[in-house]
């Protein structure tokens, strides 16, 4: 599998294959780290690649260092830095996946915070394959991990192990991916993607304080449904039984965008393909995320055009 000819690792840009990380390393033994993943936009239109909602993803990057407790955190306009630089170094011009990761590069125990490192890889993006077509969708035996014992709002590696196991097993399942309900049985989200359904022309979604992160893009839909969409959002509590009322069902993340669902445990969502509110959805979002909408030029930053920078 081809891969981009640098990557950046703590204060430079360097071959693909010299960014290492030792395997004495926290990070390595222990998955003591943070990451953002960050989508660019390349805009034939404007010449231009877009990196969507940029200081948003930089901003959480920052809270889940100081969470996390790392000693001398890296500053986001150190991250912004790096991330320009190694889009650049690769002359990407397509649609991107960006992965920053803060990590504890010293050797030690599961308390050692530091001193911290900073990688960042920018690859071409790979479509999800359900994002026309709608995925079929295994409700979980696994439990949504609970913010009491792990920090749902940060991104740490390690949180994620969670998700790959219900992933894992609806795949082993014969479903495409999973959806995992919290410790009140009611619905938390996907393996790193938000859950969102369209019931009695609504869109409905779970509330930050059910186990999910903060998604930047859930935020993003929240503002933009009531507009493409013409229907209003409704943060609340969901019941497992609603699954069988929802008209449509998606999800959303900065690496599924805007992915239809179509079948529940084997249960139709609607009409079994993906529905006028989701088709409306991916179009606006899309049109945003690549500056074919004139909505929120703060969300996109010119990768090119802050050449000066």
């Amino acid at each position: 599998m081809s891969h981009p000819a640098y990557a950046y690792l703590d204060d430079r840009v360097v071959p693909w294959d010299e960014a290492r990380v030792h395997v004495s390393s926290v990070a390595f033994k222990f998955g003591t780290a943070v990451f953002e993943g960050i989508r660019g936009y390349w805009s034939p239109e404007h010449e231009e690649m877009f990196l969507f909602r940029l200081d948003d993803h930089l901003e959480r990057l920052r809270f889940s260092q100081a969470f996390m407790r790392f000693e001398a955190p890296i500053e986001p306009a150190v991250v912004r830095r790096a991330i320009l630089e190694v889009v650049r170094a690769n002359a990407l011009r397509e649609d991107v996946h960006i992965m920053a990761t803060v990590y504890v590069r010293g050797p030690g125990g599961p308390a050692v915070s530091g001193p911290v490192g900073l990688a960042v890889t920018a690859a071409p993006r790979l479509d999800i394959p359900w994002g026309e077509t709608g995925c079929r969708v295994q409700v979980s035996s696994w439990q949504r991990v609970e913010d009491r014992a792990m920090p749902v709002r940060v991104k740490c590696n390690a949180n994620y192990q969670n998700g790959r196991l219900a992933a894992v097993q609806a795949r082993a399942d014969g479903y495409d991916t999973a959806l995992l309900l919290n410790a009140r049985g009611k619905i938390a989200e996907g393996p790193g993607m938000c859950f969102f359904m369209v019931r009695d022309g609504r869109a409905l979604t779970s509330t930050v304080t059910s186990d999910i992160l903060e998604s930047i893009t859930r935020a993003t839909l929240l503002e933009l449904i009531p507009t493409a969409c013409g229907i209003p959002c409704v943060e609340r509590d969901l019941d497992r039984s609603e699954l069988a009322a929802a008209s449509e069902a998606f999800f959303c993340g900065t690496a599924w965008e805007v992915t239809p669902i179509v079948a529940i445990d084997g249960l139709p969502v609607g009409a079994g393909v993906p529905g006028p509110v989701v088709r409306a959805l991916r179009a606006a979002y899309f049109d945003l995320v690549r500056g074919a909408s004139a909505a929120h030029p703060e969300w996109r930053t010119p990768v090119y055009g802050e050449e000066a920078s």
